[in-house]
């Protein structure tokens, strides 16, 4: 059982399973750039970047269940109701692009007629073939990405603020290797 100021262990696992899959989803990305066409390296980056983003879908589905029966930890000291208000905002951006970005994915591949692989498993297209939509899609799912990397970078900034400068418990909440102020 987790101490009654921190996160459940479940959502604890959750949170970071899914950053180092998210890692991995970007790192596959920008590996993909640095390999040649059509070769079995740049297949595999491609097959790790849509599996791991599948992952995350699933994950996050798993995590909003496991986060609507799990408490909310407060804060301490508690945050000025505009930190609450940020802090909601960017939780939900988060999820948001949590959602929408492997499954703009899911529909891109589905779009360029491509056979959909999770972890080898074939998944169905959610899409008939359309390379104009194809196209769209690639540039939406490109854009956020580029979107992902301000998320992701005000999340951390906020947990480090919070950490040192507030000094209040909003990380050790979330970071099990860390102890509650």
């Amino acid at each position: 059982m987790s101490a009654p100021n921190r996160f459940s262990r479940s959502l604890v696992a959750l949170h970071w399973g899914m950053a180092v899959l998210l890692l991995v989803v970007y790192l596959a990305m920008e590996l993909r750039g640095f390999l040649p066409r059509g070769s079995a390296e740049r297949s595999f980056a491609k097959a790790l970047h849509v599996s791991a983003g599948l992952s995350l879908l699933l994950l996050l589905a798993v995590r909003v269940l496991v986060r609507l029966r799990a408490p909310v930890p407060p804060i301490t000291p508690a945050p000025a109701l505009w930190m609450r208000l940020s802090a909601a905002a960017g939780h939900l951006a988060l999820y948001g692009f949590l959602l929408v970005m492997p499954l703009l994915g899911w529909l891109l591949l589905s779009a360029e007629g491509a056979t959909i692989r999770f972890w080898g498993l074939v998944v169905p297209p959610l899409v008939a073939p359309s390379p104009a939509l194809a196209h769209a899609l690639e540039e939406w799912h490109e854009a956020g990405a580029s979107l992902g990397y301000l998320l992701i970078g005000v999340h951390v900034l906020a947990a480090l603020l919070h950490h040192y400068l507030r000094r209040d418990d909003t990380l050790p909440r979330m970071a099990p290797w860390m102890r509650p102020r």
